[in-house]
């Protein structure tokens, strides 16, 4: 009876101490390749999809807190939206009306996708409780400064944040499978592709349905397969 009670506890100091769902962290390239539209797209289509009936909806009934940091080059990396509660639509839509006209910080640096990792790091140490901890990262280029993003897979495995990836490919025909091997982690995380900026907004929007509802199956060509966690 002892030990039982003993489980008891320590199953109940391990749970959330909320009833937070999802605690997700918006990664946004603004390294020197993309350029002013370009950004605009990615904020644009990031509020579009938060508005998006299916996934407002699973956010605020599992009382999610969001937050936005915008990554470059390897000391480049800001904390532009803290943590937020969407605890109400009108929650929902203050945080993505901030994010149509937030400013950018960075023009034209380079790409540190794995120092940007460790700064998401540290952004999910502030953060409420939660069922589960997700780190989104969208860019449209490969790691060319600063650690490799592979190497910080172990410490995301190790603080249970899994990492999601929304890739531009454009001429970078291999781009997707590249963050597939060297980025993305957790038991459930996965690639999805947008050919250009252009498709930027529906690929969000289906890739929020499927953190959120997990009620989208991605399409072979949208999507790379999920990588367990080993």
């Amino acid at each position: 009876m002892r030990g039982i009670a003993a489980a008891f506890l320590m199953s109940a100091l391990a749970a959330p101490a909320t009833g937070c769902e999802l605690a997700l962290l918006f990664a946004v390239d603004v390294s020197g390749s993309v350029d002013r539209r370009e950004y605009e797209v990615q904020m644009q289509g990031l509020a579009e999809g938060l508005r998006d009936g299916v996934v407002a909806e699973a956010l605020v009934r599992g009382e999610a807190v969001l937050a936005l940091m915008q990554w470059t080059g390897s000391s480049r990396q800001e904390l532009s939206v803290p943590w937020t509660r969407i605890g109400s639509d009108a929650d929902l839509e203050a945080f993505a009306a901030r994010i149509e006209t937030l400013p950018r910080v960075w023009t034209e640096y380079s790409t540190a996708i794995g120092q940007a990792m460790t700064f998401g790091l540290g952004v999910f140490d502030a953060a409420p409780a939660c069922r589960r901890r997700v780190m989104d990262i969208s860019s449209d280029g490969r790691n060319n400064e600063g650690s490799e993003p592979a190497d910080m897979r172990a410490g995301m495995d190790s603080l249970a944040v899994t990492v999601n990836a929304l890739v531009i490919r454009g001429d970078d025909a291999g781009l997707p499978q590249y963050f597939a091997e060297n980025v993305i982690t957790g038991g459930n995380a996965f690639v999805v592709t947008a050919e250009e900026y252009d498709e930027y907004p529906e690929r969000m929007r289906r890739k929020l349905l499927r953190e959120t509802e997990r009620q989208v199956s991605a399409l072979p060509e949208q999507a790379i397969p999920v990588r367990r966690r080993r």
